[in-house]
């Protein structure tokens, strides 16, 4: 056959063909466009082809035992008459750039369970169930690295746990009996620092007047303190004087007032009938006198504790009124600023009802002075302005002081003579009256606001709750309570 015939050459049947897997499709290099078609490589060149392909898939096999893609081999020898032969690719192998159909890219779960060098993956084993554990591993790996040398904190306890309930259950009534306990240990402290905050309230409207005529707050404080001052220190001397000298004289004319009683006809049969001279003799012995020796200690105690209270009550009120401003401001700030300035507005109001009754206050007590020194010259009582700054003083005193002063005038006319401390007994009871039941009621209405049923209902319960700390504080609370209802509560029941 010569190089002319068009035929193709045959191959003998001994020379090893190439298999499909061994050769790629044959594709036309630039000097067979168009031209007759080539005749194929020579046997040898084949054979050497077949044996370089054969040891190719070899390694493939191996690689892709191994979980890897062999990239696709060109023969180097297959090159003839200055042609390049075609790239050679195993079916079963994808190009660099795309996978095998039955080898497809690894996602990211098999991934996270590829066995690590020395670590086999179990057989059957679902993918899931392979990426949980191996997070597992790896979290618990970080935890055990960030918590040092201690290894891993535990999960957190339970909320609902029956011990953990308990456990705080238990902490929160040891904490409220302490703070109960403490509470009750410095009842006495605790009523001092009311009362001097509660004047401090009661007195600023009269320090800011004073600011409004042009004194600075120091100086408007110091006014106001040292009137404080002289009111009692003039109530006090004013008080004194007489009590002593009556004190003297009642004792004196005991005396002569028992022997007055004796003359009289209808003691003595009352005398004699129940045998009370018998009687007062069997009380009077070494243990009463020990007893009553005990009690004037006891008095003298009282005397200096009131003295100290009083003085630091004082004390704490010049505090608390050259203060206020920054009280105030701080109480402010824990606020939200969104409501801040309709409780700045609503505080001011409730403070500016407490100094309103601070003065309707004054009035009552002022009034109460007045009568009783009118009272007292009618009469003819010595020391009738000494007598009316007692019950001034002790009237400012809610629902008690009007009382002590009655006593301590009463006892007075008593030691002039029987006739004048009835008649102080008298007058006293009467006007206690007209004022727990009328003046004061529309006093606090014209002051405070407050209704004259809401006046005398929260003045019987203050006293009956908190003594004379509840009265103090009663009205007050009732007008606050009043705007509060007004101001908040009835507009939000509205807009519902």
């Amino acid at each position: 056959m010569t190089a002319d015939d068009p035929r193709p050459t045959e191959v003998p049947a001994d020379d090893p063909v190439p298999s499909p897997t061994q050769t790629g499709p044959t594709q036309p290099g630039p000097a067979q466009t168009g031209g007759p078609a080539q005749t194929a490589p020579a046997p040898a060149v084949q054979t050497r082809t077949a044996q370089s392909q054969t040891e190719q898939s070899q390694t493939e096999q191996g690689q892709t035992e191994q979980g890897q893609t062999a990239p696709s081999q060109t023969t180097p020898d297959q090159t003839v008459q200055g042609q390049t032969a075609p790239s050679q690719t195993a079916p079963d192998q994808a190009a660099p750039d795309q996978a095998a159909p039955d080898q497809a890219a690894p996602d990211d779960e098999t991934a996270l369970v590829r066995a690590e060098p020395g670590e086999s993956v179990p057989e059957g084993e679902s993918v899931p169930r392979q990426v949980e554990k191996r997070a597992r591993r790896v979290d618990a790996v970080e935890r055990a690295e960030a918590s040092g040398q201690f290894g891993a904190p535990g999960p957190p306890l339970n909320r609902r746990n029956p011990f953990l309930i308990g456990l705080t259950g238990g902490l929160g009534v040891i904490v409220a009996y302490g703070i109960f306990v403490g509470l009750r240990n410095a009842a006495s402290i605790l009523v001092l620092i009311f009362i001097a905050l509660f004047l401090a309230i009661g007195l600023n409207p009269a320090v800011m007047r004073l600011r409004r005529w042009g004194l600075p707050r120091g100086l408007a404080v110091t006014v106001m303190a040292l009137a404080v001052v002289l009111l009692l220190c003039g109530g006090v001397v004013a008080l004194i004087p007489p009590l002593v000298t009556q004190t003297g004289q009642l004792i004196e004319n005991v005396p002569d007032f028992i022997a007055s009683l004796q003359r009289n006809e209808t003691v003595s049969e009352l005398v004699q009938r129940y045998d009370i001279l018998e009687k007062v003799q069997s009380a009077v012995n070494a243990g009463t006198v020990t007893n009553a020796l005990g009690g004037v200690v006891g008095g003298a105690k009282l005397l200096f504790g009131t003295i100290f209270n009083v003085l630091t009550v004082i004390v704490l009120t010049i505090y608390f009124m050259a203060s206020f401003e920054r009280i105030k401001n701080a109480g402010y700030a824990l606020v939200p600023a969104s409501r801040r300035d309709r409780v700045r507005l609503l505080t001011d109001e409730i403070l500016t009802k407490v100094g309103a009754y601070m003065v309707g206050a004054l009035s009552i007590a002022v009034l109460a002075g007045i009568s009783t020194w009118v009272f007292a010259t009618v009469v003819g009582l010595a020391y009738p302005f000494a007598l009316a700054v007692v019950i001034a003083v002790c009237d400012l005193i809610p629902q008690i002081g009007a009382t002590l002063g009655a006593v301590i005038v009463s006892l007075i006319g008593l030691a002039d003579s029987l006739t004048t401390g009835i008649i102080c007994i008298v007058f006293f009871i009467i006007y206690q009256q007209i004022e727990n039941y009328l003046i004061y009621p529309n006093v606090m209405r014209r002051s405070v606001k407050v209704s004259d049923v809401a006046a005398v209902t929260a003045a019987l319960l203050g006293v009956g709750l908190f003594g004379v700390i509840g009265a103090l504080v009663a009205i007050p609370m009732v007008a606050a309570v009043q705007l509060i209802v007004r101001e908040v509560v009835n507009p939000s029941m509205e807009h519902k």
